[in-house]
């Protein structure tokens, strides 16, 4: 695919708004009880991820004939389509509802992502707010934008005792959880944040926090916001320094908002840690 278009980063937006206005709006505080079920243990899907998801892909397939798509209900971790987000020519990752837990429990804290990799490298990103009806959009070498504006991370350097950050605690393995906790107490602020990167990643690039720690990194919950904060001037990377590859699937990623940050955060946290190895600074 030749390069991005502002003809298709627009098409790809209306697509998302459609998507949230026709099946994700109207349940929101209004899920009946066969709405909802678990799809994994503590995993939950309602009918507006499914719906959503649905409008989205029939959409993106024919924006970009002879594309693929992997949306995060359809793909169920099945190896063989994970497969594709590393080699396939033309990839749509997509997120339809991120932070259903939170959208199920009325909270306004969700998202739908939208990622496109051309050979496994994410080319272009889309995270959109339903409630808020915001769109933050980013191409590679082409920058970051919310609703149209340019973002940038602050790159004002801060001592470790400044910084404030988000530690995604829940899949965190219980000696590791440990260690980074009992370490919270070196920096202004550490929340386990709302469970919703589509949320946090561009809280991040407007300057809401200074870091955030996943454990978990399922491609379509981050190759959308790894695009964002990266245009944006942040680092996103694998705890042995290792940029972030949407195709590998590993746990553990740390983002910051300056190449600074991330020494600083991966060292103060990591240091001594159980299976864990802090790379040098740079």
């Amino acid at each position: 695919m030749g390069g991005i278009t502002p003809d298709l980063t627009r098409r790809v937006g209306e697509l998302m708004r459609e998507a949230a206005a026709t099946a994700i709006l109207p349940r929101f505080r209004h899920l009946k009880d066969g709405d909802i079920r678990e799809k994994s243990p503590g995993e939950l899907v309602t009918v507006a991820d499914e719906q959503a998801e649905a409008i989205i892909s029939r959409g993106l397939l024919a924006m970009l004939p002879g594309s693929f798509v992997i949306g995060e209900e359809a793909a169920s971790n099945d190896s063989l389509t994970l497969a594709r987000v590393a080699d396939g020519d033309s990839v749509w990752l997509v997120d339809p509802l991120d932070g259903t837990a939170n959208f199920a429990a009325a909270k306004p804290e969700f998202a739908v992502m939208v990622a496109l990799l051309e050979r496994g490298a994410t080319t272009a990103a889309w995270i959109l707010d339903p409630v808020a009806d915001t769109l933050t959009v980013a191409s590679r070498g082409g920058g970051a934008f919310l609703d149209g504006i340019r973002m940038s991370s602050p790159q004002a350097a801060s001592p470790i005792a400044g910084l404030r950050g988000i530690v995604a605690t829940r899949f965190l393995p219980p000696d590791l959880r440990t260690h980074v906790t009992d370490r919270f107490g070196a920096f202004a602020s550490v929340t386990t944040g709302v469970p919703c990167a589509g949320q946090v990643y561009p809280d991040l690039v407007r300057g809401a926090v200074d870091f955030i720690l996943f454990w978990r990194t399922l491609p379509w919950d981050h190759a959308a916001g790894a695009l964002l904060v990266g245009e944006a001037g942040g680092r996103v990377a694998r705890l042995g320094g290792r940029r972030y590859n949407p195709g590998d699937n590993g746990s553990g990623l740390l983002v910051a908002r300056t190449d600074g940050v991330w020494d600083a955060v991966v060292h103060e946290l990591f240091d001594g840690a159980p299976s864990i190895t802090a790379p040098a600074p740079k």
